[in-house]
């Protein structure tokens, strides 16, 4: 054979090959092995395949099936794909697909598409219903909240608090003896004074999380409230912590009782004015896979405190709000404001806000406070676009406003808006600004 004629036949061969429906596809079989892996490992659920022509798919399923049944994972081919507003309405327009599941997850998705038309059918497909199609679409796909919260936003009006950026997380009590109070938190626990105004004063916890004590005379609450919430001071130097507080003989409602294996140990201790302090150390643990990580970001910030020769420090804070219905309200947590559950103990829900600002719902049943509709607490977040997130909130009316309008406080020195969550919490959404009052302050929140 001479060269020519061989060179032509390796060609034809070689063409002849790369032309076998496995080859032509693949890329696309390579994308079905990946998400039969992961379904068949209960990463996903539910698990897409790309979209093709109705010719190409009837080339291409066979293959596809061979491939997923490696992973005992069933296919579905779909040739009208739910459209949700999760992705742009012509994601799959005159294209098929492949489902790639287990167990019962088609039917949920055909019990989705039936819901999707009953909806549109009766004039409902809007607002919040039609949000929640795209939320149970986006679950079924395994997507976090952060994600279909993200995905909603690039594909419609919708925002969440987050988009909005959170600089830093607060909490407002309120106290009869202000002074005292101040007093307390700034020297018997050493914690940073970081700005004194005539009605409250403003306490660094760590740089991303805030304590604001408030005088009841001029404040949005009375002290004979409920309390409704604990402050956890988070640290490394438990037992230290544990031995100071007695020795200052602060009240304790809880003592001291480390536990082999668990998940956190802490003790609580009462403020002059009979809020609860929770001072915690949160451990390797099952609960807190994802939460360590963050905790471990954070550098501890040192009080004034020197006991036994050590400085002793905090390094995160989490408000513990107390709830009859937490599972409505980790849906309001996520979807709403956009934060994300870092620790689920249960009956009890983390929430990160900032680096060192975490929010926890108890399920008020088996808490330390129980649910009342009046509470002496505004839980708060400082935000770096207030202005933007009080047009989106008036506009769209995620929760009720306290007022119609964004408040200035003397001389400027910041703004805020105050709105209600579900269950009745002031949430309070604050912006700080240069001022002379405000120069600690201004300089602890740009060291986060």
């Amino acid at each position: 054979m001479n060269r020519k004629k061989y060179v032509c036949v390796i060609l034809a061969s070689f063409l002849l090959h790369s032309c076998t429906p496995k080859n032509k596809f693949d890329r696309q079989l390579g994308t079905v092995s990946g998400f039969a892996e992961l379904v068949d490992a209960g990463v996903k659920q539910l698990a897409l395949s790309s979209t093709m022509t109705p010719a190409e798919m009837d080339e291409f399923m066979p293959l596809a099936i061979e491939e997923a049944e490696k992973y005992n994972v069933q296919v579905y081919r779909e040739s009208d794909l739910i459209v949700t507003d999760l992705f742009p309405a012509d994601v799959a327009e005159g294209k098929d697909v492949l489902l790639l599941y287990q167990g019962h997850v088609k039917d949920a998705y055909l019990k989705l598409k039936e819901d999707q038309a009953r909806l549109k059918s009766e004039g409902k497909y809007e607002g919040e219903e039609r949000r929640e199609i795209s939320r149970r679409f986006g679950r079924l796909l395994s997507y976090t909240p952060r994600k279909i919260n993200a995905l909603l936003s690039q594909n419609t009006t919708f925002r969440v608090m987050s988009d909005f950026g959170i600089k830093a997380t607060n909490v407002f009590l309120y106290y009869r003896d202000l002074a005292k109070a101040t007093k307390f938190y700034s020297e018997t626990l050493g914690l940073k004074l970081l700005a004194e105004y005539d009605n409250a004063s403003i306490i660094g916890i760590a740089p991303t999380s805030l304590l604001i004590l408030v005088d009841e005379a001029k404040g949005m609450h009375s002290a004979d409230q409920p309390k409704s919430v604990a402050l956890a001071f988070l640290t490394n130097q438990l037992a230290d912590w544990y031995d100071y507080v007695q020795e200052k003989k602060i009240p304790i409602k809880y003592t001291y009782k480390p536990k082999e294996g668990g998940p956190h140990d802490g003790f609580v201790a009462i403020d002059p004015e009979g809020y609860l302090l929770e001072f915690e150390l949160f451990k390797q643990h099952q609960e807190n896979e994802k939460f360590i990580p963050q905790l471990e970001k954070n550098p501890d910030v040192p009080t004034s405190i020197i006991h036994n020769g050590k400085t002793l420090a905090f390094n995160s804070s989490i408000t513990w709000l107390y709830y009859r219905d937490v599972l409505g309200m980790e849906g309001f947590y996520q979807n709403t404001l956009g934060l994300e559950l870092v620790a689920d103990q249960g009956w009890t829900k983390i929430y990160q806000a900032s680096p060192t600002g975490f929010v926890g719902l108890v399920d008020e049943r088996r808490g330390m406070n129980t649910y009342s509709d009046e509470k002496a607490v505004n839980v708060s977040f400082l935000i770096d676009d207030l202005d933007g997130w009080f047009e989106y909130v008036n506009k769209n009316k995620p929760f009720e406003l306290r007022s119609q309008e964004v408040g200035t406080g003397p001389e400027g020195m910041y703004r805020a808006f105050v709105g209600f969550d579900p269950e009745k919490y002031y949430m309070e959404f604050d912006k700080f600004y240069e001022h002379s009052q405000n120069n600690e302050l201004m300089e602890w929140l740009s060291n986060k």
